[in-house]
Order: structure tokens, then C-alpha cells, then sequence
């Protein structure tokens, strides 16, 4: 395959399980107060005080920087979005409204400091396999010009139905797959072999959900995914690296030069 290789039938069953998996758990619990409760703040206490340090500490695949950064960074999107479903009158703070966006920020910047920072990788970084080059910088860039294109955060509202959930009007569709493009590019850059569930499975389960069953709602989808996602990850470091249901990166140059060279035609 042309992103990956060659992928047995029960790797690709496991990858429509690990999608529906996450839309299932997003789905009940952002129709559960206390069920959300549970899974985004009492859990994850828990799993920081007995589980992860053993599971991801340094010399696993998530013994590095970003995915413990990631984790907490995602998290604290998702309290910040129930604080403003659930609290009454904090849906109508300004300051409050900018939440969003600046958490959303954040999760880019992040993204886009590592794709700089592998750049000038080669070889085994981290326990992972990261072949950097100028797609890295290019995929920064287009990070960047993510954060810029952010708009429209005072216009946030919480829906009147049962669920409460955060609705963003002015994030546009064509934003979204715009983003999903760049943080896939991001992943395959820089966790390759990780990039099947990590990216694309990933992208998938919160891009579905805002398009399909709660429109307007993206980024709350994408939080919530995206902190179950780095949850399990952390608790199980070698699923997507070298379990039987691990899907290896093709390593393919043609694959990382492919988005490269399209900007720069873009740009000539």
C-alpha cells in the first residue's frame, strides 16, 4: 500500500472496532454528566497515580514529551467544554468563549513544535521510526496557518437538548477536513507506525460524529476522542507498535514528498 503496509483482514477489522469504540464512549458520555465526570477527570487521576508511570515511562513508546503533554492538553479542552456546558451563565463570558479556541491552539502548537523538532530526525527517535524532512517544515507551516484561520469563537452557544452540548457554528466543514489533512500529515511525520489508529481511525471517529449524528459540535467530539484515544495509549504503549494488530508506516519518501510537493506547486 502506498501509507502503509500490507494490512491482514483482522488489523483492518481491529481498526473499524477501535473507530466505533471511540464513537461509542464519545457518545454516551457526552449524554451522561456523571459518566463524563468519571471517564475525563476521575480516571485519568487515577491512571496518573497507578498505571501510567509503569505503563509509559521512559524507554516505552510513550516515554517521550509530547504524548504525556497531549494527554493533559486534550483532557483539560474537555473539562474546559463541560465546565462551559454545565456551569450556569459560563456560557456567556467572553473571556470564557475564547476557552475554546485558545485549547485548540494549544493542541496545534503543540503538533506543530514536534513536526519542527523532527525535522532533523533520522533513524530510531524516541523508540519510534521518524524519517524527518522538508514535509515537516511544510506541515508546520500549515499548523500555523491552522491557529491563524481560527474564527468565529463568540458565537459559540450550548444546545437547549438534554445533552448540553457545545455547539461552534462558524467552524466550517471546510476548516475541519482542512485540519484532519494537516494533523494526519502531522502523525504520519512524526509516529508513522502509530499513524493508522493515531491518525486516520482517530480523525475519523470525531469527524463523523460533527458531520452525521451532532453537527456543529466538532471540537467537542474532537476532545473527548482525541483524550480517550491518548487515555488508552498511555495504559497500553505497544498496541499500536508492536501488538498483532499494529500497522506499520510503508516509510514510503514518495508518501511523505506526496502533500510536500503538491504546496509547492500551490506556491510557484
Amino acid at each position: 500500500m502506498f501509507l502503509f503496509e500490507k494490512m491482514p483482514l483482522n488489523v483492518a477489522v481491529m481498526g473499524i472496532v477501535v473507530l466505533l469504540g471511540l464513537i461509542f464512549v464519545n457518545e454516551i458520555t457526552r449524554r451522561s454528566k456523571p459518566l463524563a465526570i468519571f471517564t475525563y477527570l476521575v480516571l485519568p487521576i487515577l491512571l496518573t497515580a497507578f498505571a501510567w508511570p509503569k505503563t509509559s515511562g521512559p524507554g516505552t513508546p510513550m516515554g517521550y514529551w509530547f504524548p504525556w503533554v497531549k494527554t493533559y492538553s486534550a483532557l483539560a479542552g474537555v473539562l474546559g467544554f463541560m465546565a462551559l456546558r454545565y456551569i450556569k451563565g459560563l456560557d456567556k463570558n467572553k473571556w470564557m468563549l475564547a476557552f475554546p479556541a485558545f485549547i485548540l491552539s494549544l493542541n496545534i502548537l503543540e503538533a506543530v513544535i514536534r513536526d519542527f523538532q523532527c525535522f532533523s530526525y533520522n533513524g530510531i527517535v524516541d523508540g519510534i521510526f521518524i524519517n524527518g524532512g522538508p514535509w515537516n517544515i511544510i506541515n508546520g507551516i500549515a499548523g500555523i496557518l491552522n491557529i491563524i484561520t481560527i474564527s468565529g469563537w463568540a458565537g459559540i452557544i450550548i444546545s437547549k437538548d438534554k445533552s448540553k452540548d457545545m455547539i461552534w457554528p462558524d467552524q466550517l466543514w471546510f476548516w475541519i477536513i482542512a485540519y484532519d489533512l494537516w494533523n494526519f500529515a502531522y502523525v504520519y511525520n512524526c509516529i508513522p507506525d502509530h499513524s493508522f489508529y493515531s491518525g486516520l481511525m482517530l480523525l475519523l471517529s470525531c469527524t463523523i460524529p460533527a458531520f452525521f449524528i451532532k453537527k456543529g459540535a466538532w471540537l467537542q467530539h474532537r476532545a473527548q476522542t482525541l483524550g480517550l484515544w491518548t487515555m488508552f495509549s498511555l495504559t497500553f504503549p505497544y498496541f499500536a507498535e508492536t501488538s498483532q494488530f499494529a500497522v506499520k508506516s510503508s516509510h514510503s519518501v514518495t508518501a511523505l514528498l506526496a502533500g510536500y510537493q503538491e504546496i509547492v506547486k500551490l506556491n510557484q
